[in-house]
């Protein structure tokens, strides 16, 4: 049985933490979307370079509302267990319901940021149709709202390998333009299942950005990446910020 939209986007709303600039509102509004790890610190810095351009922005969070812990997401989402993208875009749908009943908030002007899992859950959320969208997310999904009200995505090294939608079946009717950020030496992800997908995108006329960081492993801009293969690289976390607030810029 499906959850209503507006009820399952207060649960989310509830984990999650908002950044707002000063002043009443409405403000435009950043869903910036975690990895298969959970919510962590160094999204917080992007979160308040959306505040710094004159938007909002939500560090949403995914596995608090589903009775996750961190040791949950390491053991079944990021082994591909569990959550799968496209269960995941249900927190997208909802949250576009959410920020209706939120006075702050310019509901129809929306950007998406993920990273890793939360591209993947992105993508997914654009190449599922509605009639293919019942009975695969928690809420009913509606990809007209999402089409009208996103103005632009950020992925930072999606996740696009077996499961992901978007490579097979594009963004159904279309998207918004696309921001990307892939990473030469990503051992988790890999760097040309996400080419890929973006390449399908940019074949079916949407405009994708690209940045490609050859020396990069996944996680360069996580001070506190968990994974031994990733290598933190301030110098390149605060050019996706600079990156991150240009994407913003273009959609004001």
């Amino acid at each position: 049985m499906k959850m209503d939209s507006a009820a399952w986007g207060e649960k989310v709303a509830k984990h999650s933490r908002v950044f707002k600039p000063a002043g009443p509102g409405p403000f435009p509004v950043a869903l910036i979307l975690h990895g298969c790890g959970g919510k962590t610190p160094f999204l917080e810095a992007y979160a308040r370079v959306a505040v710094q351009a004159g938007w909002a922005a939500v560090v949403v969070d995914s596995l608090k509302p589903r009775g996750m812990s961190t040791l949950d997401a390491k053991l079944f989402v990021c082994t591909g267990v569990a959550l799968h993208g496209l269960k995941r875009a249900a927190d997208i749908f909802a949250m576009l319901t959410w920020l209706e009943t939120q006075g702050w908030a310019d509901a129809n002007r929306v950007f998406l940021a993920g990273w890793s899992h939360g591209g993947w859950t992105i993508m997914d959320s654009y190449a599922v149709g509605r009639s293919a969208a019942r009975g695969t997310t928690l809420v009913d999904a509606d990809p007209a709202k999402l089409r009208a009200r996103v103005k632009g995505t950020l992925l930072v090294y999606p996740y696009a390998g077996y499961g992901s939608l978007t490579s097979a079946r594009g963004w159904d009717q279309g998207g918004p333009p696309v921001w990307s950020v892939l990473a030469g030496k990503d051992q988790v992800v890999g760097w040309k299942a996400p080419a890929k997908a973006l390449d399908r995108l940019a074949a079916d006329g949407l405009k994708v950005d690209r940045v490609f960081h050859a020396d990069a492993t996944h996680a360069f801009d996580d001070d506190r990446a968990n994974d031994p293969r990733a290598r933190y690289r301030p110098d390149l976390f605060q050019a996706v910020q600079g990156y991150f607030a240009g994407a913003l810029g273009r959609c004001s």
